[in-house]
């Protein structure tokens, strides 16, 4: 399957060809992605050079000699030396952190090898569906998809459609499709929990109680996702390990032609090309909702998907948490790198800041209720693994928070936690991130999207993760209140958000605390490289998305200034800009569901879905 020239079905293969199973006692096997690497001491440099840099930085900066000490000086502005020397030292803590993240994703990453599914086993297709919030149309290009799997045993598609919608029980009856609906039943309707109204692990956990014990397995993908034709070949084979509860594949978004769905993507280039494949090594890959099969037995046993703004992540906890009671050993998940369903992504950045809130708002959940259970009752590199994926949030958002903190300190009071060399300080933080830049580099030769072309850099990924920082903050505030929030499921089938200047009122807030700061470092001689440096950067970080939509919004209006004053000149091409229009908008519908007929400065680790 191609379109707009992607080889989505060479990037559906990319675990390797299937392979019958070696033993009736079956488990799944892996190959290592740094051992098959013809140049591993580059990269054994850059896992070993990147962490000690940090290391370095670190300890330079809070070296004890280099505290600052003021003999008389003013308690309070004491003190706020002392927020400086923590602010600093954490700072560059967390830098330590997201970089022997990724040096030890690099070196434990892995690809499951395939194997052929065993015949005969019972498997559902889900979908949902929510009348009114998704367009028909969409749903019946992923229902196309879904029909047209290829498997050797009973395969049902269901519908779970929240409405009990007359046109959507119309679609079912054509296309040969099976309608769920848990409409009007109280049970599967309730407040919170399980069976929470109105959600989608709602949805699926009552189709779950009514049809689930049918079936081994049930496979899904959201509604605004399409599935290739060998997406149950290359998923339900590695289930002949008794022990795995669940497979997951990468997302990627098929609507990609805005700069924002392509940075989108970007941006998520480190969770599904590295950390998900280092998860493999502890058989703790993080579940996705976006395109996966799952045990059904498995998720039973836990009392369904988990009731949380990101249900898939927090089901995966608790799966992971849990024993098989056949074996006795914890169950376990897979990761496969092939690219089996394309689906949508944010096109404005009102949906792209909506979309991060709420993964960065479920990871703080799971953080909150799930994690404290989770030492000493799951193993030891099973815990690692989580902890380096769920940092990720709350750490960038804190270390924002700590870098404008420290700006504001220095440049308003001239307050002061360490007194080191500009030079000094200067080289071996350009050192430290230079080597966090070359090993994310050096890892862009795993990336699995097909849209991105072969040796791009991935800088527009690296620089989403920054601009995603004030947001993660927001997020994190709003879990430590306790507020509920208003939480915005991103537009499908070709709807966007539109972006207006409110759209990008966290950003100018930080702004204008940032403007002001070096203004009054100006007034009050409060300078220092380091300082300034990071101010500047940081005022970069928060006006980039505002300069970005003014640029875009006002070449969008010229071009189409240009257009009417085209058909004002040439009455006879009045109706190419309209064919035009109708061109692309086919085009990107093929990308997203190929079978209708017809990613701080220096780089970040991304999670969630």
């Amino acid at each position: 399957m191609r379109s707009r020239g992607y080889d989505y079905d060479t990037y559906s293969r990319l675990a390797g060809p299937l392979t019958e199973p070696d033993t009736d006692a079956y488990q799944v096997r892996y190959r290592s992605l740094l051992s098959k690497e013809p140049h591993r001491v580059r990269a054994v440099l850059l896992m070993s050079l990147a962490p000690l840099l940090s290391a370095l930085l670190l300890a330079y900066l809070v070296w004890p000699s280099h505290w600052t000490v003021r003999e008389g000086g003013d308690r309070w502005l004491v003190a706020f030396d002392t927020v400086m020397l923590v602010s600093i030292g954490l700072i560059c803590l967390f830098m330590l952190v997201n970089v022997a993240s990724i040096a030890h994703a690099t070196m434990v990453a892995r690809d499951p090898v395939p194997v052929y599914p065993e015949k005969g086993t019972r498997v559902a297709f889900l979908t949902t569906y929510v009348p009114g919030k998704e367009p028909l149309s969409m749903v019946r290009a992923t229902l196309e998809g879904a029909v047209r799997l290829r498997h050797c045993g009973p395969r049902d598609v269901w519908l779970l459609d929240e409405g009990d919608d007359e046109r959507a029980k119309a679609l079912c009856a054509e296309l040969g499709v099976r309608h769920f609906t848990r409409a009007g039943v109280p049970e599967w309707n309730r407040p919170s929990g399980a069976h929470k109204a109105r959600t989608k692990h709602g949805n699926y956990n009552a189709w779950i109680a009514m049809h689930g014990g049918a079936y081994h397995f049930f496979a899904s993908v959201d509604t605004d996702h399409v599935p290739l034709p060998n997406f149950l070949e290359r998923m339900l084979g590695y289930f002949r390990d008794p022990d795995v509860a669940f497979v997951v594949g990468p997302q990627v978004y098929g609507n990609y032609t805005s700069a924002v769905t392509k940075a989108a993507e970007s941006q998520q280039f480190l969770f599904h090309a590295l950390i998900q494949r280092a998860g493999n090594r502890y058989h703790a890959p993080m579940f996705v909702g976006t395109n996966n099969v799952v045990r059904i037995a498995a998720v039973r046993q836990i009392g369904g998907l988990y009731d949380s703004i990101t249900e898939d992540m927090a089901t995966g906890f608790e799966l992971h948490r849990a024993r098989n009671p056949r074996t006795g050993r914890f169950w376990r998940s897979v990761y496969t790198p092939d690219v089996l369903a394309v689906g949508e992504g944010p096109v404005s950045w009102t949906d792209f800041f909506s979309q991060q809130l709420r993964w960065s708002r479920g990871t703080y959940e799971t953080l909150f209720k799930q994690y404290w259970k989770a030492p000493f009752r799951i193993p030891p590199g099973r815990f690692l693994n989580y902890t380096l994926m769920l940092v990720y949030y709350p750490m960038t958002a804190v270390n924002w928070f700590l870098g404008v903190l420290s700006c504001v300190l220095f440049l308003w009071l001239g307050a002061s936690g360490t007194q080191v060399s500009s030079a000094v300080w200067l080289m071996i933080y350009s050192d430290a991130v230079a080597l966090q830049i070359g090993l994310y580099l050096w890892n862009r030769r795993h990336n699995v999207s097909p849209h991105e072309p072969e040796g791009s850099g991935g800088l527009a990924g690296m620089a989403m993760s920054a601009l995603s920082a004030p947001i993660y903050l927001m997020s994190l505030g709003s879990a430590i209140a306790r507020t509920s929030g208003r939480f915005v499921v991103t537009p499908k089938g070709g709807e966007t958000s539109p972006d207006r200047l409110s759209t990008f009122r966290v950003h100018l807030f930080w702004a204008a605390v940032l403007i002001a700061s070096l203004a009054a470092s100006v007034h009050f001689r409060h300078t220092h490289a380091a300082m300034r440096t990071w101010a500047v950067l940081a005022l970069a970080i928060a006006l980039a998305p505002v300069a970005i939509w003014s640029w875009t919004t006002l070449r969008d209006r010229r071009a189409r200034a240009e257009a009417r004053r085209t058909m004002a000149l040439h009455p006879a091409a009045a109706g190419e800009p309209a064919a035009l229009v109708a061109k692309v908008t086919q085009t990107t519908t093929a990308a997203a569901g190929t079978a209708t007929p017809a990613p701080a400065p220096a780089p970040t680790t991304t999670g969630g879905n």
